[in-house]
């Protein structure tokens, strides 16, 4: 189905706007996603908006046709609307030629397949979107099964967060899990629980990792809880040469994972 919307009090644009708060897409079960990129890579991971926002005036594109026939043949809805509204439903004052609404995923751990893959990354009390998209990223990039979301981290599927994974939030796997859960289900199977840590800690480089591996990274102030890092089997540091005493801490994500990438072949 398609339509046109030409008003700021539409119903659906009130609708989408609603998407950029996290309790009305815990209410409806949806998120934002902007961008052809960002859509293009959703579509070639098996995921089509359930409605897809085009830009009246837009340059003719290729891929815009193919996932506009995609939705259409889907069932799904496109509306067609003005940059100035495209921008209010997106909350950028230049957004891009197109965006969808996507049903958000199971994030439950029974869905996580802990062989499929030899790295795993785990944040807990992580609260920037923008490092949690990031996160998503580097898993794709070394081809991680997922992420693991501890304790109250930010949403993964805030327009910040999407944004910042670059498409990886379709591409990886996504729980949600208090530590109390994790920690049986991940002693319930075959899985090395690695922690970012000063405590007791050997330097990365020389640690020995078996997959698969679930490389734990703490709050970004705060770090990990004692008790948490205790009750992994290895915790590693990072070496900092300069005045700083930490790294942000997607980036410490993408240090470890790309050394147990290395150790893991």
């Amino acid at each position: 189905m398609r339509r046109t919307i030409t008003g700021f009090s539409n119903p659906t644009i009130k609708f989408l706007r609603s998407l950029r708060e996290k309790k009305h897409r815990k209410a409806s079960g949806k998120f934002l996603a902007e961008g052809l990129r960002l859509l293009t890579d959703a579509r070639s991971s098996g995921h089509l908006p359930e409605m897809l926002m085009m830009a009246t005036r837009r340059d003719p594109h290729p891929l815009i046709d193919a996932l506009e026939a995609d939705v259409v043949a889907a069932g799904g809805e496109v509306l067609e609307m003005g940059a100035d509204l495209l921008a209010k439903v997106t909350g950028k004052d230049n957004p891009q030629a197109v965006a969808g609404v996507f049903a958000e995923f199971d994030t439950g751990l029974e869905q996580i397949r802990r062989g499929s893959a030899k790295i795993w990354l785990v944040a807990q009390a992580l609260r920037d979107p923008g490092n949690l998209g990031t996160m998503l990223r580097t898993g794709d990039a070394v081809g991680a099964g997922g992420l693991i979301l501890l304790d109250d981290c930010a949403d993964p599927f805030s327009v910040e967060a999407v944004r910042a994974s670059m498409g990886a939030v379709f591409t990886q796997q996504i729980a949600l899990a208090k530590w109390d859960e994790f920690l049986p289900w991940l002693r319930g199977g075959e899985g090395q629980l690695v922690a970012a840590s000063l405590r007791d800690s050997v330097d990365y480089r020389g640690a020995a990792y078996t997959a698969p591996c679930f490389l734990l990274i703490g709050n970004e102030s705060r770090g990990l809880p004692e008790d948490y890092e205790m009750a992994c089997d290895s915790r590693v540091t990072i070496p900092m040469k300069g005045r700083a005493d930490s790294l942000n801490a997607a980036v410490a994500a993408a240090v470890l994972a790309y050394e147990a990438l290395a150790a893991l072949g």
